[in-house]
């Protein structure tokens, strides 16, 4: 196992051993880890979408297998237009059980309090931000929801956090779930167009990330990795998919959305 300290769990009736299951993954598809997923969890197992740049694949990829599954998405306030846009002909399109969440904080009351937390070249400052838009919202469904597992779109070839991962992990008591974690952007394309699929419309303006306005931008020559394209280059990752222990969340300032 490579990002994972604990090598098995008690989710109420259920124990995950990581070693069995991720050696069982190991020559697996995308529909077979989901299928595991729903027959091993039931209604514990929710998942998460950004509606970012290729969210189609996995939202189609779980909802053919279980089309009820509550599709958690944190809605920060601060999102470009066509990503509200995109959401709404997805979840349409994908009878989408869809829920949102959002911070109790409101975008004016949080910039009167902080300021515009994400115009500071400062990590810190950037961490509070996400911590109050995203990571809490995110904490908030999950307990909520009653989830003790949680699929994800994450791939091990967007950020330094991810390429330690496994295709079945623990967050805290979550069980974290990633069927598309081996997947290249060539399989990426093929699964959109097979299922004739779209891209995020920010694609076609070279977005190859996007989430809040302010925070992402389309991809240019000097950029060394996509994830340059968000949070100013500062950091990888927002922090929803990082672990929420005090020695884990120190790697939110390397580790993304």
């Amino acid at each position: 196992m490579r990002g994972n300290p604990m090598t098995s769990l008690r989710l109420r009736d259920k124990e995950v051993n990581l070693e069995e299951v991720n050696q069982r993954f190991a020559n697996s598809d995308a529909e077979e880890i989901v299928q595991w997923a729903a027959d091993t969890f039931g209604n514990g197992l929710v998942m998460s979408t950004s509606f970012g740049i290729q969210s189609a694949v996995m939202l189609h990829l779980v909802t053919k297998i279980v089309p009820d599954i509550p599709v958690i998405w944190v809605d920060t306030g601060y999102l470009p237009a066509p990503t509200y846009v995109f959401a709404e002909e997805l979840t349409e399109r994908l009878k989408l059980n869809l829920k949102v969440y959002q911070s109790p904080m409101t975008p004016a009351r949080m910039e009167a309090i902080y300021g515009r937390l994400w115009a500071e070249n400062d990590v810190e400052a950037l961490n509070r931000y996400d911590q109050i838009r995203k990571v809490e919202p995110m904490q908030r469904a999950l307990k909520e929801l009653n989830a003790t597992a949680w699929l994800a779109g994450l791939r091990s070839n967007q950020t330094d956090h991810r390429k330690t991962l496994d295709f079945v992990n623990f967050q805290g008591n979550i069980c974290k779930v990633l069927p598309i974690l081996n997947w290249n952007s060539r399989k990426i394309y093929q699964y959109l167009m097979a299922n004739d699929l779209p891209y995020h419309p920010l694609f076609d303006e070279g977005y190859v990330t996007v989430g809040d306005w302010h925070s992402s931008r389309p991809l240019s020559l000097s950029d060394e990795n996509a994830r340059d394209t968000r949070f100013q280059g500062l950091k990888q990752e927002c922090g929803i998919h990082l672990p929420q222990s005090l020695g884990e969340s120190e790697s939110l300032d390397s580790s993304s959305l």
